[in-house]
């Protein structure tokens, strides 16, 4: 028995970011990059635990032996703009009191369904202009769902502060189709896909 991530992102909109160091062009190349940039950020501020968790497995296991508990995209018209990582994490008291403790501002989510996966929160974070002697801040939406099991979330970062909210329609249609699939192994070559409950 295994179970593994699962989304329908729109290949007109998303390139997927996968395997092997990520080759295969400017998109994911681009993607990298911004997802580096996540990883300097002030420890505390809202985020960045999670973007600086996203620049280190992205670039470190390229998502190569993620087990399929990640996928990763990049925004395909302009890479530079908007990268997304999707994580199954298995709950654990740890996560959940990692949880409890998040900053305040993680308290401002609107419910948000999901065909496979249930109920969950929407949180979305504007980020205002970087003060004088500021870091700059990275406007992101989280999207997040407990099995129970698992808390899977899909969380997607942008530096654009112009645009960011035009990306929300596009990732809200992508985190609709997020699942968490087991397959039982039956027999020596047969596969049985059971869909979410």
């Amino acid at each position: 028995m295994s179970s593994h991530l699962q989304a329908d992102a729109d290949p007109a909109r998303w390139v997927p970011l996968k395997g092997s160091g990520f080759g295969g062009g400017r998109h994911r190349r681009a993607a990298i990059r911004m997802l580096l940039s996540t990883a300097g950020l002030v420890q505390g501020q809202p985020g960045s635990g999670v973007l600086a968790f996203i620049a280190n497995r992205a670039v470190r296991a390229g998502l190569r032996r993620a087990n399929g508990r990640f996928l990763a995209w990049s925004w395909k018209e302009d890479p530079e703009a908007l990268a997304v990582l999707a994580q199954a994490q298995r709950i654990t008291p740890q996560v959940r009191a990692a949880r409890a403790s998040m900053p305040i501002e993680y308290d401002d989510t609107e419910t948000f369904s999901n065909p496979h996966l249930g109920a969950g929160e929407k949180l979305v974070m504007d980020a205002p202009g970087s003060e004088p002697n500021q870091p700059e801040r990275l406007s992101f939406v989280t999207y997040t769902w407990d099995t129970g099991e698992e808390l899977i979330t899909l969380h997607a970062v942008s530096p654009d502060r112009e645009r960011f909210l035009t990306f929300v329609p596009a990732l809200d249609e992508l985190a609709r189709t997020l699942r968490w699939n087991t397959d039982f192994e039956v027999g020596e070559s047969n596969v049985l896909r059971l869909p979410p409950a």
